[in-house]
C-alpha cells in the first residue's frame, strides 16, 4: 500500500469515527449531555464541545498556517476563551457545530499530502500526524462520553491507528514527566479486535515487551483506563514504568484513572 493511499483509509478511518461518536450523541437528551464524564468537571457537553473548537482550529492550521500562526499566539497572550464561552450551547445547537467543523477538517485534510508539515500547538506534524491525532481525540473523549453514558462500544480496527501513535510517544511520555526515557525499545504485540491478527511494534528481542487487547491498550495511553484495569501483560525493566505515564496526547497528562475506574 502506497503512503497515498494510506492516507486516504486513515481519512476514511476518521470521518468513520466521527459518525460512530455522533452515533452515540444523536439520540441524547438535554439532560443526558449534562452528565459528568470521569474527565474531571467535563460534561457530555464539554467533550464534544472541545471536540468542536480543535477540529476548528485543526482545520485552520491545515487550510491557513499564517492565521493559525496568529490564533495560536493569541491564545498564548489569553485572548478569548471560546470554550468557556460556549458551554452553555444547546446540544442540538452543538452538534450541528461540531458536523461542520469536522466535515471542514476532513475536507482541509484530503486537500494535503500526506508528508506535508502543519503547524500546530506542539511540534510541527505531517499532514499524516495530524489526521491521526485527531482520530485519536476523536475516540478518547468518545470513551469519556461512554462512560459517562454507561454503555459498551465495539473496539474496531481503526484503533490500529491509536496504538501506533501510543506506541511512537513512549520518550515523550517520560518527558511530560522530567524522566528521562530508557535507551532500549519496546516490544509491542495486540490482538486486533474481531480478527486473529496480532499488530506488533519494536524489536523481537526488546527488554521491555507488552502484550494484550488493542482495545486495552489504546485506553492506557491516552489515559482513560488505568494499567491495573486491563489485561495487558507486560514485562522488562521499564514496561510497567512506561504504562503508568503513557499519554499519546499533546499537554498536560491529567489524573488519568484509578485502578476501578
Amino acid at each position: 500500500m502506497t503512503v497515498s493511499s494510506e492516507y486516504h483509509n486513515l481519512c476514511d478511518d476518521l470521518a468513520a469515527e466521527h459518525a460512530s461518536l455522533d452515533s452515540v450523541l444523536a439520540p441524547l437528551s438535554e439532560a443526558e449531555w449534562s452528565l459528568l464524564t470521569p474527565a474531571e468537571g467535563w460534561t457530555v457537553r464539554d467533550s464534544i464541545l472541545h471536540l468542536a473548537l480543535t477540529d476548528a482550529a485543526a482545520a485552520l492550521a491545515a487550510s491557513d498556517p499564517a492565521g493559525f500562526e496568529a490564533y495560536r499566539a493569541q491564545r498564548r497572550q489569553g485572548g478569548g476563551d471560546a470554550f468557556a464561552d460556549s458551554r452553555g450551547m444547546p446540544a442540538a445547537q452543538l452538534l450541528d457545530l461540531w458536523r461542520t467543523n469536522r466535515r471542514q477538517l476532513l475536507d482541509c485534510l484530503r486537500q494535503l499530502a500526506p508528508s506535508q508539515r502543519i503547524t500546530w500547538f506542539g511540534p510541527p506534524m505531517s499532514a499524516m500526524s495530524h489526521a491521526t491525532a485527531r482520530l485519536m481525540e476523536t475516540w478518547a473523549h468518545g470513551q469519556d462520553v461512554v462512560d459517562a453514558l454507561g454503555v459498551e462500544r465495539a473496539d474496531t480496527r481503526r484503533l490500529k491507528h491509536i496504538a501506533h501513535l501510543g506506541v511512537r510517544t513512549r520518550g515523550y511520555s517520560y518527558g511530560q514527566h522530567d524522566l528521562t526515557p530508557p535507551a532500549t525499545g519496546a516490544r509491542v504485540e495486540l490482538a486486533a479486535p474481531d480478527s486473529a491478527e496480532t499488530w506488533t511494534w519494536g524489536e523481537a528481542n526488546s527488554p521491555d515487551r507488552v502484550r494484550g487487547p488493542a482495545g486495552d491498550f489504546c485506553r492506557v495511553v491516552v489515559r482513560r483506563r488505568h494499567l491495573d484495569a486491563t489485561q495487558l501483560a507486560y514485562e522488562g525493566p521499564h514496561a510497567r514504568e512506561w504504562l503508568l505515564i503513557a499519554q499519546a496526547y499533546a499537554g498536560a497528562p491529567g489524573s488519568g484513572r484509578t485502578p476501578d475506574g
